[in-house]
């Protein structure tokens, strides 16, 4: 059964969706605000998301692309009051994969969100993320470094999922904190300097490294 999380502010459009979309057999979850939006979507616990753009907190368009830039590739159908031709066209490049304006038919919400479902089914998924010697399986949720098998907790593997899936790159302090431990973090915490060394001393001081003034980046190997 498809889970479904959808975005939107305007409790009698949310429900309206919502009952026309388990009535056809989905699993839907509604929030009404940005914030949610995200993490519920970073979770990856959801086959598409329904995102209206006027939101309190983050708005669609930020959501979008910080999903994007997060490397989730959950499908996201926009659904919004919004109809001028700049805002689809920054909504398009910004990461969505439809766009439909309000007032809009039940009918062709449900066609499209089918044609998304079929379309993400038949990409393949990927389940393990490499770089060097190190391995991450997203299923079973264990890694491997050097041929060393790592038991993780639940932070430091979200932790190394966000470094392997961006290898190479600069992540600052402020980016892991929000990715990993929500938007309402601590910007004067050290937890990440915690976590990194705990991650250092389970695979490896190697594999971490540390970018003076920036943040922390996985070497290319």
């Amino acid at each position: 059964m498809n889970r479904i999380l959808i975005v939107e502010d305007e409790e009698r459009i949310a429900s309206f969706v919502q009952k026309g979309l388990r009535a056809n057999g989905f699993t839907t979850t509604a929030v009404a605000d940005g914030d949610a939006a995200y993490e519920y979507a970073l979770t990856g616990g959801f086959d598409l998301v329904v995102l209206d753009i006027g939101l309190p907190g983050r708005d669609g368009f930020t959501v979008l692309r910080e999903l994007r830039e997060a490397r989730v590739t959950t499908p996201v159908i926009v659904l919004t009051a919004r109809d001028s031709v700049r805002d689809t066209v920054a909504g398009l490049e910004g990461g969505a994969d439809d766009w439909m304006t309000k007032p809009f038919r039940f009918e062709e919400l449900l066609a499209r969100v089918r044609l998304r479902l079929r379309t993400a089914a038949r990409a393949p998924e990927v389940t393990v993320l490499r770089s060097g010697p190190l391995t991450l399986d997203l299923r079973t949720r264990r890694a491997r470094s050097e041929g060393r098998t790592v038991d993780l907790t639940a932070r430091e593997f979200v932790l190394l999922e966000l470094f392997l899936r961006h290898p190479g790159q600069v992540l600052s302090r402020e980016q892991i904190l929000s990715h990993v431990w929500g938007y309402d973090f601590d910007p004067g915490s050290n937890i990440v300097d915690v976590y990194v060394r705990a991650l250092r001393k389970k695979l490896g001081a190697r594999q971490v490294e540390t970018v003076r003034g920036m943040g922390y980046r996985l070497p290319t190997w």
